[in-house]
This record gives C-alpha cells, sequence and structure tokens, in this order.
C-alpha cells in the first residue's frame, strides 16, 4: 500500500455462523468515492464489491442501502456491529463487522481524503483515457 491507499483486513462474522472469516476494507485517493469491500472464500480467492463511501460512513449509525448493498448499526451478543446484507440473483448473505473497527478504517479514509473533497482527488481525465482504452 502506498500512502495514497490503505487497506484494513477485519474479523468478519457470516450472519448465524460461530466461525469468523476474514473481510478485506480497501480504499484509494485517486478513487475517492469508492470503498473495496472483499470476503476471502479460501486462502487465495476473494470475492469483492465495490460501495460508496458515503453507504459505509453511515452504515455506522443508520440503516441505509438499496439494491445490492445494505448495512445497518445493530447491537448483537453484546457487541456493536454493522451488519451488511449483500444481495444477487443467486442469494444473499448477511455479514456482521465489529462497528468500532469499520469506524477506524473509515477514518483513515477521511485522513486521505476530507468528506467534501473527494471531486478535488478525482482526475477524470485518467479516468475517461482508462474507460476508452478498455472499450
Amino acid at each position: 500500500m502506498t500512502s495514497d491507499s490503505i487497506q484494513q483486513d477485519v474479523f468478519t462474522v457470516l450472519h448465524g455462523q460461530a466461525s469468523p472469516i476474514v473481510s478485506r476494507w480497501g480504499y484509494r485517493a485517486d478513487d475517492p468515492f469508492a470503498v473495496s469491500f472483499a470476503v476471502r472464500r479460501s486462502p487465495d480467492r476473494w470475492i469483492e464489491w465495490l460501495v460508496a463511501r458515503d453507504l459505509v460512513i453511515e452504515g455506522l449509525t443508520a440503516p441505509t442501502g438499496v439494491g445490492d448493498i445494505r448495512m445497518a448499526p445493530r447491537r448483537v451478543d453484546g457487541y456493536d456491529v454493522v451488519e451488511i446484507e449483500i444481495r444477487s440473483d443467486g442469494g444473499a448473505a448477511v455479514l456482521e463487522v465489529d462497528r468500532d473497527l469499520l469506524a477506524q478504517f473509515v477514518d483513515a479514509t477521511c485522513e486521505l481524503v476530507d468528506l467534501g473533497e473527494e471531486a478535488d482527488h478525482l482526475d477524470l481525465d485518467a479516468a475517461i483515457a482508462r474507460l476508452s482504452s478498455t472499450a
């Protein structure tokens, strides 16, 4: 990781299961509106989603999201968690991540890019060039 990005691995609980799984949260200053969220399926395989940073921030304190990913703060067995519901055509899963650890990750993203200053870090010319080269 460079000083323009952060990555944090967090133990995550699949709702109803006793054994935690590893989730990986990432953020890059050059993609300031998005957070990557991945779940490890096996030692060498991750399933990854991109979600709006605003969704993650709001999910710390209130239910949020429509569509494939929804987040909500909950208290489960005495622990403050953020419940993450992921839906697809193939099914749905509910994950629980420690709210304090997720808040630390969010704070770290804000140290890289202040809220409201995301557009200042977005290089639209480079983004258009990347999209044009893959088309």
